[in-house]
């Protein structure tokens, strides 16, 4: 195992929560988004979009294996996809909204601001803990530089 393995999972895990905090910040941008994509002539509301993380490496076996052949590891985390959640938009009663439909009904987007505070200070404090140990892991490596003096 590789010294700089354990910073480039942690660098991995960095990117992840980067990402995930950007799709939320354009979550609660389009929070009010009626015209979000226009579907045969027809404007949709804007849909909440999550990011989809797996795992680098796909088993505890691989890691086994990786360790046992003294080879460095492939872990950490990636971003497979981001999905759009297929949550229901809400209908708000609007008759002077021009995005009203005959009814008087408006789309708004699925996004609950609420919900995507929780996210962010999830990603946040992920994001945080990283910062954490690669500043740990920078220290240790410092240190174990001093011990040849």
């Amino acid at each position: 195992m590789s010294m700089f393995n354990g910073m480039g999972i942690t660098s991995s895990a960095l990117t992840a929560q980067r990402l995930r905090m950007d799709v939320i910040s354009s979550n609660m941008a389009n929070v009010d988004t009626t015209r979000g994509k226009l579907v045969n002539g027809v404007w949709q509301p804007y849909k909440r979009k999550m990011v989809v993380l797996e795992p680098r490496s796909d088993s505890f076996t691989n890691h086994f294996q990786t360790a046992l052949n003294n080879q460095n590891g492939t872990g950490g985390v990636k971003v497979t996809k981001i999905v759009e959640d297929n949550t229901p938009s809400k209908l708000v009663y609007d008759p002077e909204n021009p995005d009203a439909n005959q009814d008087g009904y408006v789309s708004l987007p699925n996004v609950d601001p609420l919900r995507e505070m929780v996210d962010l200070m999830s990603a946040t404090r992920s994001y945080e803990a990283n910062v954490t140990v690669l500043n740990a892991s920078k220290s240790m490596m410092m240190k174990a530089l001093e011990i040849g003096k």
